[in-house]
């Protein structure tokens, strides 16, 4: 059975980002580094190794120094510690103040973590305004998880205004990134002219690109935009 329109998919597609970034331990990003860019990214490969090796106590020591030393990447780990209740004495509320901390200067991963714990509440009461905020802020810059967020909440009316163009604006950031449900999305979106002028052969493009991309319901969808195409250019063929 093949899906007719977006929204059955759009919650799948967001839980599928959420769960690939969350409570994960990250890496310094690479980048043109200074000196001190490189002490720390060896002060972070350390505590890296003694958090993969098992030793919490040393690792939580380890982020801190980096978090007090102001790390973004440092408050932002020992956060994770401390949601994962990793940490000598778990501790939430200071785990969110870090992942704020974090978050406000600049480290996407955190923005994207911290929109979705104040979109879901796991951490207190929801915030949906704050939570696209924070959203935005990451899909601005790069998240792909947060751009298909963006999308679900323009185009459900979730914390944004309602808003099928602006929807099918950030699936389509989403989408040239490579993430398929934006991509899936965004083909029903030109097929049915939902926030887009309709336009049958960029959501052939788009069903294509999800096919090849390993979604399940896109091929279908291709053959039956192939023969929408058919019809309307008079060249009707029959299914193979």
């Amino acid at each position: 059975m093949t899906r007719q329109h977006p929204v059955p998919f759009l919650k799948r597609s967001l839980l599928a980002g959420a769960a690939a970034a969350l409570w994960a331990v990250a890496l310094l990003p690479a980048a043109a580094q200074t000196p001190a860019d490189e002490r720390q990214q060896q002060q972070v490969a350390r505590a890296l190794a003694l958090y993969a090796q098992g030793n919490h106590a040393a690792a939580e020591r380890a982020f801190g120094t980096l978090a007090a030393a102001g790390s973004p990447l440092g408050a932002y780990n020992l956060a994770m510690m401390h949601f994962r209740e990793e940490a000598a004495r778990p501790d939430r509320q200071a785990a969110q103040r870090l992942l704020q901390r974090a978050a406000g200067q600049g480290f996407v991963t955190a923005q994207y973590t911290l929109a979705h714990l104040l979109e879901t509440g796991e951490n207190g009461r929801p915030d949906l305004p704050e939570a696209f905020r924070w959203y935005r802020r990451a899909a601005e810059g790069g998240s792909i998880e947060a751009a298909v967020a963006m999308g679900t909440a323009h185009y459900l009316g979730r914390g944004q205004s309602k808003d099928p163009a602006e929807a099918a604006r950030w699936y389509r950031e989403a989408a040239r990134a490579g993430d398929v449900g934006a991509q899936y999305l965004l083909a029903s979106m030109y097929e049915q002219g939902d926030g887009v002028a309709t336009d049958l052969r960029l959501a052939r493009y788009w069903y294509d690109l999800a096919a090849r991309n390993g979604d399940e319901a896109a091929p279908g969808k291709l053959l039956e935009v192939d023969e929408k195409i058919a019809r309307a250019t008079g060249e009707v063929k029959e299914r193979p």
